[in-house]
């Protein structure tokens, strides 16, 4: 095994990080010649090693090292940087004893690995430890006594499979590709229209069949579903190119290492350029999957997706992301998990219900990197969703101060609005009611002198831009609530409640007795029709409609009014509901009207599942005894 750590890659990433302010992971694979996941895995050691004296820390797939304690970054820093660079961390020991035990036909003793590395066998023995345990999970074992050798047992799909998801680099960077080889990857990868990144895992995926196959590790037979791609057209592309390397090797290479070689490309991230995408044929398979999931998304949210809207890139994604789950090809991303879950809670949760369904329909596990893409695809869609149903939006500024300062407020606006917005600007004496009722908001730096029956906010020639975009958010919804309020709270959801949409639950004995009192008192009071806690009722028998962290949505259609019905129920002690405690209750009235683009109730959902991953909120407005309690409570600005 050829080793690949004769440079101290840990040292020269602290290096680079202290060259630059701010570094992308992507910059740092491509510098170092590595995978992304990789370069994730050392600056995880890093952090480790670094013992607190600092901190590599991520936003939006980008990367800084915050230094706590100089003098003692200086000395870890100096430690990393002369510690040999082939074995100074457990994952590169762990990645040579990996590549020694799955190249050896006899037993290894610890001993002599220990004294190959130059390092402890108490040491040693704990990587062992370590790796056994990150193997486990494709199915793989170490077998053997430490003082009578040591032996990798498992399938050799799964040990291919492993390498490609942990060290390759670590193992195969180097490896040598005999030149004629070289030369028909390149010539194939110029005939390709696979993306960059396919053609790099393609070229891996041949490298270590290569290898394998031709040091006799066969893959051996494969499940039936495998043999069935060689159907597919994209096959005998790779079909014909693994002949002319067998006959280049003089060897007949065997059907199922060209379906392992295969794996990449059935499997693939959705290609950006169309023309390459369309070039791919769909799996009719994939349309009664993606109508159940939005036929499950409108049983539990009562939001319609739009078949013919959702783009047909969709389509394919999902046809490549249940073939990477029923071949266990899994993704290179650099997706930052907490910050897609907290910038697009409705997306997630929409998701959610999307890895449901394909659990239920496919039989398929969706992993979390899958449900992180499949959140950026309704993400997408709820947005432009929005944008389609606010595109006539129109502002008036009205403003006396003079020329150069109405310049300064629409330099301002452009940074804060669409470009397709229209703004038009007018003197206080220029105005009348007619006028500005016929625009969507009016911003003004005066007070105006005729009445206006649309959303007003005042503003200054200089102003706070963030506060500012969020106030105009808010004026979008200002037709969808009875009585909206132009501050600076977050929460949208506040001018949907008032003090005869909040209940203290304290004397309701079980789950379904507090949907009852929340129900008829909104029925009582006219706001909801006299049947709608019937309906609820039927609804939770045919599904709970409890979300995570002891909070429930019960949500049907009402016909007493024309808009939204809001009200939050919350039990002092928590109460079961099918085996689930809640807490909290977010009870919804929705519109008769069908609105598939009904901008308020997809915010309320996204604000409502974003209180549920705040715990520290959601237990404050658990513990709320009275209206105004939780509109304190609820008071959040805008960031």
């Amino acid at each position: 095994m050829k080793s690949l750590f004769s440079d101290n890659r840990a040292a020269n990433i602290l290096q680079a990080f202290r060259r630059n302010s701010v570094l992308r992971v992507s910059a740092l694979a491509q510098k170092f010649g590595v995978s992304e996941r990789t370069i994730r895995n050392d600056i995880k050691q890093l952090n480790t090693d670094l013992e607190g004296s600092a901190v590599i820390t991520g936003e939006q797939g980008k990367y800084s090292l915050r230094v706590y304690d100089n003098d003692q970054f200086r000395i870890r820093y100096v430690r990393i940087s002369e510690t040999d660079g082939m074995f100074n961390t457990p994952q590169n020991r762990m990645d040579y004893v990996f590549g020694q035990l799955m190249r050896s036909p006899e037993p290894l003793l610890t001993d002599e690995l220990a004294y190959e590395m130059n390092i402890g066998r108490t040491t040693l023995i704990g990587d062992l430890k370590k790796l056994r345990s990150d193997i486990s999970s494709y199915g793989l074992t170490v077998v053997g006594k430490t003082s009578k050798g040591l032996l990798l047992h498992g399938n050799e799909f799964d040990i291919r499979r492993y390498v490609l998801e942990n060290n390759y680099e670590a193992i195969y960077r180097d490896y040598p590709l005999d030149r004629e080889i070289s030369d028909m990857l390149e010539e194939a990868g110029r005939k390709s229209s696979l993306s960059k990144n396919v053609k790099k895992q393609f070229r891996q995926y041949i490298t270590i069949t290569l290898d394998r196959f031709l040091t006799g590790h066969f893959i051996g037979r494969l499940p039936e579903k495998y043999y069935n791609l060689t159907a597919r057209k994209e096959f005998s592309d790779v079909d014909s190119l693994m002949n002319r390397i067998g006959v280049s090797l003089h060897t007949e290479i065997p059907v199922e290492e060209k379906l392992f070689i295969f794996m990449p490309i059935i499997g693939m991230r959705t290609p950006a350029d169309l023309g390459s995408m369309y070039a791919i044929e769909l799996d009719e398979r994939v349309q009664p999957i993606i109508r159940k999931i939005f036929d499950e998304i409108q049983n539990r949210l009562d939001i319609a997706v739009d078949m013919e809207r959702f783009s047909e890139e969709f389509q394919y994604h999902m046809m490549f992301m249940l073939n990477r789950l029923r071949f266990r090809v899994r993704l290179d991303t650099d997706y930052m998990d907490d910050e897609i879950r907290h910038k697009f809670p409705l997306a997630y949760q929409m998701a959610g219900i999307a890895a449901e369904v394909i659990s239920e329909a496919a039989g398929l596990t969706v992993p979390e990197e899958e449900r992180i893409l499949l959140t950026t695809y309704f993400g997408v869609y709820l947005a432009e969703s929005n944008m389609n149903q606010f595109r006539e939006f129109r502002v008036a500024v009205v403003s006396s101060s003079g020329r150069i300062s109405s310049r300064l407020i629409m330099v301002q606006l452009r940074k804060i609005l669409d470009r397709g917005v229209e703004i038009d600007m007018y003197s206080g004496d220029a105005v009348d009611e007619e006028l500005l009722d016929s625009y969507s908001i009016v911003l003004t730096t005066e007070e105006l002198s005729v009445p206006c029956s649309r959303p007003v906010i005042r503003i200054r020639e200089i102003f706070n831009e963030q506060e500012l975009r969020h106030k105009i958010e808010k004026a979008k919804y200002w037709d969808k609530i009875d009585v909206p309020m132009m501050d600076n709270n977050w929460f949208i959801m506040a001018g949907l409640l008032d003090e005869s949409r909040f209940f203290v639950l304290d004397q309701a004995a079980s789950y379904e007795e507090g949907i009852a009192i929340m129900a008829d008192s909104l029925a009582a009071s006219g706001q909801v029709d006299m049947e709608f806690g019937k309906r609820l009722a039927e609804r939770e028998a045919r599904g709970p409609m409890v979300f995570d962290h002891q909070v429930a949505i019960p949500h049907h259609v009402q016909y007493a009014a024309d808009k939204l019905i809001l009200a939050i129920g919350v039990f002092p002690r928590p109460v079961q509901q099918k085996g689930r405690e809640v807490s909290v209750v977010f009870m919804m009235g929705l519109p008769e009207v069908d609105d598939a683009n009904d901008s308020l109730l997809i915010r309320v959902y996204d604000e409502i599942i974003s209180i549920t991953h705040d715990s520290e909120l959601l237990q404050k407005i658990a513990e709320a005894d009275s209206f105004q309690t939780l509109l304190n409570v609820l008071y959040k600005e805008a960031t």
